[in-house]
């Protein structure tokens, strides 16, 4: 990862893959500081050092990448839930921000106007359904040895799409 396409995109994807069965103690501890109890449950979080050492610690259950404007969005509006199971939407935004539109606050969370996801009573995480046809590659290797896991830069977007 370079620092250069670190700072181009202030929020970050992560999404669970795989169970914690057969993983090590520290990176269970990690995934449930994430809040990513269960496989296919995602989060989005800024890019804070601490958060980069988070998911290398976490790297064998998780895949990670910067998350555009678009997607979060579509994120928003399709999985995402305030407290009682209601859906978010427009009215709740420009009701609770100065946006109006789902749009709108996604351009601005990834143009760093707006500090973070601090939707009130939003959902910390999205539950995403399994990938569309499925993983395209091994769900036990990581992204350079041809698998699904750990950093996937921009690429996490078509990823979110397959399972939103």
């Amino acid at each position: 990862m370079s620092t250069e396409t670190q700072q181009n995109h202030p929020l970050v994807a992560v999404i669970r893959i795989r169970s914690s069965i057969g993983l090590r103690q520290e990176a269970k501890d990690t995934l449930a500081l994430m809040n990513l109890s269960r496989v296919n449950h995602a989060v989005v979080l800024d890019k804070r050092p601490t958060y980069l050492g988070m998911f290398q610690r976490a790297k064998d259950a998780i895949t990670w990448g910067e998350i555009d404007a678009p997607t979060l969005s579509r994120l928003l509006r399709k999985r995402g839930r305030l407290i009682g199971e209601k859906p978010v939407t427009d009215e709740y935004v420009a009701q609770h921000t100065k946006y109006k539109s789902i749009d709108e606050y996604a351009k601005a969370l990834v143009a760093q106007k707006e500090v973070s996801l601090a939707l009130p009573k939003l959902k910390k995480v999205f539950r995403l359904h399994p990938p569309s046809k499925g993983f395209r590659r091994s769900v036990k290797r990581t992204i350079q040895q041809k698998g699904e896991l750990g950093y996937r830069g921009e690429d996490i977007n078509t990823l979110l799409k397959r399972m939103s």
